[in-house]
């Protein structure tokens, strides 16, 4: 019993404590709350301050700039309004003066028509009085208005004409003092830089034979060998009795020279007939075939042309074996390739195209299967078929003026020509075209009226004419030998140039007695 009463009290201790424990501590936790809530509270309002300051910072910040941009803006539209007050003042004062010039150009229109009608009859009393003149100007010198306007008119054009050669001559002569020097300069430097053989090409080749002996067994048994060699090579053999040579005539050089290479062969191998002989001059033509090509490129190598066409490279090749007035056709294009490169340099224009320009100047000579052609305009159409440079087609067209010069090489490549052509020991002429030239020149000079002699000197280089004084005044001599000079240019052909020098002498002669 006493146990149980025990743990009741135990039991209501206990208890007891438990409810002043919680008691305790729902005191001290309302006290906590209320601290807490009351520095809470605190926070706020310093918060709530905080704000409300920065708030109205703020806005000030935002009134001040706003009424910095309202300023700003009211001052642009004052300045816009004063702007267009001067503006408006400025259109004011515009349409005042154009009003006051509107009336000055009235009154200005009244004075000028009352002018105008002032002059238009001075002007009809004028004509009246000058056709009364010249009525009577007519009757005293016996002419009517439209004569003596002719005799005046002709009186003017030759004395217009005169003016006009005298002052052709000054500014002919200026111009030869300030550019004579340096173009001879330039020639004679492209000419002195520039080597060349002096080579004459002929229509036959000699075969040298060891011995007579051999003759016979080229000629074969009744002429069956040297038939062979004809039909074979298109050459003909001359076996005459020149003394250990053989005579090839024929106008083709290549011709000769296979029918020369099929020769040597031939005598070097003994075997000489008719079988023997057509297989020996097929491998020959063969064998200068692949010559011809190797020259060419030997010559697009040396003169460092390049990206030429083949068939182009094969023609320079065949120039080897073509001559002009006996000048051989490469060395002659080989010779104008070095003299546009040196002259082209000294100008400063391309020294490539005009060097190609050069060597294929005479290329329309190689081609036979066209003689109606000029050479430069067949060789033009050859380098326009080939895709040549455009100045490069101009060049070899324009060389022999056929067509016009359209740029700066073709002079250059005409010049060069020229040079290459009349250099002494270049060409050959044979004496009968030599004489008719010299002759067709004194024939063009005695040909004018009140020319009394005319010689062609200098190898046709140069031309003396003689007039009579008498009928041909210092005036007309002028006129003559630029009329000549002209005249001989679009009538001739000729290397190089020709002088012409008119001489006008009068003598006074009287015998005392």
């Amino acid at each position: 019993m006493e146990i149980y009463l025990v743990i009741i009290i135990a039991m209501l201790a206990t208890g007891a404590g438990a409810a002043a424990m919680w008691m305790v501590n729902n005191n001290l936790s309302k006290s906590k709350a209320a601290q807490i809530i009351k520095e809470a509270e605190e926070k706020a309002e310093v918060l709530k301050k905080d704000k409300l300051l920065e708030a109205k910072e703020k806005f000030l910040q935002l009134k001040t700039e706003h009424e910095k941009e309202v300023n700003q803006r009211n001052a642009q539209i004052l300045k816009e309004e004063n702007k267009i007050k001067q503006q408006e003042q400025s259109l004011k004062s515009k349409m005042e003066n154009t009003q006051r010039k509107d009336s000055e150009l009235d009154n200005l229109k009244l004075t000028l028509e009352k002018q105008m009608a002032v002059v238009a009859q001075k002007k009809e009393e004028a004509e009246k009085a000058l056709n009364n003149q010249v009525k009577q100007l007519e009757k005293i010198a016996g002419l009517t208005a439209e004569e003596a306007k002719k005799e005046l008119v002709n009186a003017l054009h030759e004395e217009a004409r005169t003016e006009a050669l005298s002052k052709i001559k000054d500014i002919t002569d200026e111009a030869k003092l300030t550019a004579s020097k340096e173009a001879k300069k330039i020639i004679l430097s492209t000419i002195q830089r520039t080597a060349a053989e002096q080579a004459i090409e002929n229509a036959v080749s000699v075969f040298n034979i060891e011995s007579d002996e051999l003759k016979g067994r080229i000629i074969g048994r009744e002429g069956r060998n040297i038939r062979a060699l004809e039909a074979a090579t298109g050459v003909e053999f001359i076996v005459d009795d020149t003394p250990e040579a053989i005579i090839l005539s024929c106008f083709d050089p290549i011709r000769r020279e296979v029918a020369r290479l099929a020769m040597h062969r031939l005598v070097t191998d003994g075997r000489i007939h008719p079988a023997r002989i057509e297989e020996v001059v097929a491998k020959t033509k063969k064998q200068i075939e692949e010559e011809i090509v190797e020259i060419g490129e030997r010559t697009c190598i040396d003169l460092q042309i390049h990206g030429l066409h083949p068939e182009l490279i094969r023609m320079v090749g065949r120039m080897r074996y073509r001559s002009s007035y006996g000048q051989n056709l490469l060395m002659h294009s080989r010779e104008v390739a070095n003299l546009c490169a040196t002259m082209a340099a000294e100008f400063g224009l391309n020294v490539k195209l005009a060097k190609r320009a050069g060597l294929l100047h005479d290329i329309g000579k190689v081609p036979d299967d066209d003689a109606e052609t000029p050479h430069a305009l067949l060789g033009m159409k050859l380098a326009e078929k080939y895709k040549e440079h455009p100045e490069v087609v101009n060049a070899i067209g324009a060389h022999h003026d056929e067509i016009e010069m359209t740029s700066m090489l073709a002079p250059i490549v005409q010049a060069c020509d020229a040079i290459s052509g009349s250099r002494p020991g270049a060409r050959r002429e044979d004496t009968e075209n030599y004489m008719k030239r010299l002759k067709t020149l004194e024939n063009i000079a005695l040909s004018y009226n009140g020319v009394e002699k005319a010689f062609a000197i200098q190898a046709g280089r140069e031309l003396r004419v003689m007039v009579e004084s008498e009928k041909v005044s210092d005036e007309q001599a002028d006129i003559m030998s630029i009329d000549l000079s002209q005249r001989i240019q679009k009538e001739m052909t000729y290397p190089g140039q020709i002088k012409i020098t008119v001489i006008r002498e009068k003598r006074s002669v009287n015998f005392a007695k």
